[in-house]
């Protein structure tokens, strides 16, 4: 598998753009494949400076709805003429984002529920072979506190997001699983247990922001939180945890404590051949 991070908050390199964002573009079983689409069309024209070429992607996936992750669609849609998009239905439900200045719509734009390409998917979906779509998770031990200004709107009523428009995306490949996820809002000691029931193993590699720290105030989660998220990751020894985006600077150091050379950053541009 050949991993290459189109979209991120951080580039060391002065041609790439970095954004509050995430876009992946993944080689693996003979497929290319295109996780997140980042705040804009930004990850289209990274892409483009790193020689891929996203209108050759055979499948896409959104892991969830927030604008940070799927503010790109338009973009891809437009310069991708065939390519399914693999998403939640929820993604299109009204998400709000609350700091001291009010509330602001975080979701795409609904008008592109019109595209005949989006494929909303159930608890569990396998596009093809060596991929499977889950959203199933079973527990809910230590979710982001930095998830308490990230509302949905039912029935006229603000009120805090349940997240049923996450998706996370195992891949496989000779004996290599792969997990993406994209902020962890349901936790990622979560979703990296439920990985390991589908799998019957942990997988050898996570690549996801772990949001553990808030976007709109800069805020990050204390640090007992932290290191029960660290704790919870260390107790699969042959894991590696590739991390980014929402996961902070302050928390990412506090991780490194628990998971020492298991856990890497990730930045626009970067390639990791796992």
């Amino acid at each position: 598998m050949l991993l290459t991070v189109l979209s991120e908050n951080r580039s060391d390199s002065p041609f790439l753009g970095a954004e509050h964002g995430l876009s992946i573009y993944l080689e693996a079983g003979g497929r290319r494949l295109l996780f997140d689409m980042g705040a804009s069309g930004l990850f289209w024209k990274n892409a483009r400076t790193l020689g891929i070429d996203l209108s050759s992607v055979e499948m896409a996936f959104l892991s969830h709805g927030h604008d940070d992750h799927s503010g790109g669609l338009p973009t891809f849609l437009k310069g991708n003429a065939r390519a399914p998009v693999y998403l939640r239905e929820g993604c299109f439900a009204p998400l709000f984002s609350r700091s001291g200045d009010g509330c602001r719509p975080i979701g795409p734009d609904p008008a592109l529920t019109a595209s005949p390409r989006l494929v909303f998917t159930g608890a569990q979906e396998r596009p093809a072979e060596g991929l499977l779509l889950f959203s199933d998770l079973c527990r809910r031990e230590h979710w982001p506190s930095t998830n308490r200004n990230l509302l949905l709107e039912e029935g006229g009523v603000l009120g805090p997001d349940p997240f049923l428009h996450e998706q996370y995306l195992l891949v496989q490949e000779g004996g290599t699983a792969l997990l993406l996820s994209g902020c962890a809002h349901r936790g990622i000691e979560n979703i990296v247990a439920r990985c390991a029931q589908h799998l019957g193993r942990a997988p050898d590699a996570v690549v996801s922001g772990f949001h553990l720290t808030s976007p709109r105030s800069g805020q990050a989660a204390d640090a007992a939180e932290v290191q029960a998220v660290g704790r919870a990751l260390a107790a699969y020894p042959h894991t590696r945890y590739y991390t980014c985006h929402c996961t902070g600077e302050g928390p990412f150091a506090q991780l490194r404590g628990e998971l020492g050379d298991r856990l890497f950053p990730l930045h626009v541009g970067q390639r990791l051949a796992l």
